[in-house]
């Protein structure tokens, strides 16, 4: 099932990908990009009517964490330090 990859398709894929290839690239690349639609076509050819669709090899359950805030924001430590504070900020100079 060789697939034939053009020479305008490796040209347009070069200028996607923002690549520079000489003549001998191109040709690699071609055989590359063909190996890899042989290959896809290989694997079209399995049964995979009793496979159940996964979006990851392994399971994966609520990886997220609890937000729970641990040590605060240290408001009040990093003002204790300010020569000159308003509310809860610095109060500095206007630039313009």
């Amino acid at each position: 099932m060789a697939n034939i990859i053009s020479d305008e398709t490796i040209e347009y894929v070069g200028i996607l990908a923002k690549l520079e290839l000489d003549e001998e690239e191109k040709e690699q690349a071609k055989k590359d990009i063909g190996e890899m639609l042989d290959y896809i076509d290989k694997l079209n050819e399995l049964d995979t009517s009793g496979v159940e669709p996964m979006s990851h090899v392994f399971p994966v359950h609520n990886v997220f964490r609890e937000d729970v805030v641990a040590n605060g924001d240290g408001r009040e430590i990093t003002l204790a330090n300010a020569p000159e504070k308003k509310e809860d900020s610095f109060v500095v100079p206007r630039t313009i």
